[in-house]
């Protein structure tokens, strides 16, 4: 496989196939670090996960910026919702907003559950996505009122608790990572993580009524945005299979 060398990975050891595999591995799927590091030594590439993280930590906002900016447009219907986290032991609110189709607009991780941190919520999503939603759907919490009244006067609100399964049900990815985590250390880790994580999920996102064919050209879309914006080429499958190696790291 060729060894490609893009500005990006300058100054790095590793090719940037391996690097982007790496990343790839611990931002799309629910695996601890050290579980990322025996999956690369399993290919014959001896790296840390130490390295690993530091490696998260360089590229993965990169990568979330230009999955962003490669999706389709968000739909105008927002669902938002709130689910309590352990960040160093403490009580925080993981505050998540997606669309009609279940795609993730942003996060935001914060101490309180109250009108000023849903404000908040409300001015990065409005910012982040330059309109106004057509209509938002939340709980019954009196917050969200109170936020959209200031933020979105013109928005229609409909609080209903069966409505807005679709923004519930998207916590249940970060609950699992959390668990493999065994917590967040802090709440700028748990806010950096997941935001690149969620984007890894948008872009991978599979409909579980499409079919078979319908999933497969989806998949080979997200691959095809995947490679685009990492600059590499993608390893190709029969190079994945247990015991295959990546190139030699470059001194």
């Amino acid at each position: 496989m060729k060894n490609t060398r893009h500005p990006r990975y300058a100054r790095h050891r590793f090719p940037a196939e391996v690097i982007s595999y790496a990343v790839w591995l611990y931002f799309r799927f629910p695996l601890s670090l050290r579980m990322v590091e025996e999956m690369l030594a399993a290919r014959g590439i001896a790296v840390s996960h130490e390295t690993v993280w530091q490696w998260a930590l360089k590229f993965g906002q990169s990568f979330a910026k230009q999955i962003r900016r490669r999706l389709p447009a968000p739909g105008d219907e927002w669902h938002l919702d709130g689910v309590v986290i352990s960040v160093a032991g403490q009580k925080h609110w993981l505050w998540r907003a997606v669309d009609q189709h279940g795609a993730v607009l942003d996060i935001l991780v914060q101490s309180r559950r109250n009108a000023k941190a849903a404000k908040r919520l409300l001015r990065t999503l409005l910012k982040k996505q330059g309109i106004a939603p057509r209509i938002m759907i939340t709980a019954k919490l009196a917050s969200y009122a109170a936020a959209k009244q200031e933020v979105m006067p013109g928005v229609e609100h409909r609080q209903h608790e069966g409505l807005n399964n679709r923004a519930e049900n998207s916590h249940q990815p970060t609950g699992r990572r959390e668990r493999i985590m065994k917590r967040f250390k802090s709440a700028g880790q748990a806010q950096r993580f997941l935001s690149v994580h969620d984007q890894a999920e948008n872009l991978f996102r599979r409909s579980t009524h499409s079919k078979a064919a319908d999933r497969r050209r989806a998949r080979a879309r997200a691959f095809q945005v995947w490679t685009e914006m990492i600059g590499v080429v993608i390893v190709a499958r029969s190079s994945l299979k247990p015991g295959s190696a990546f190139p030699s790291p470059t001194t």
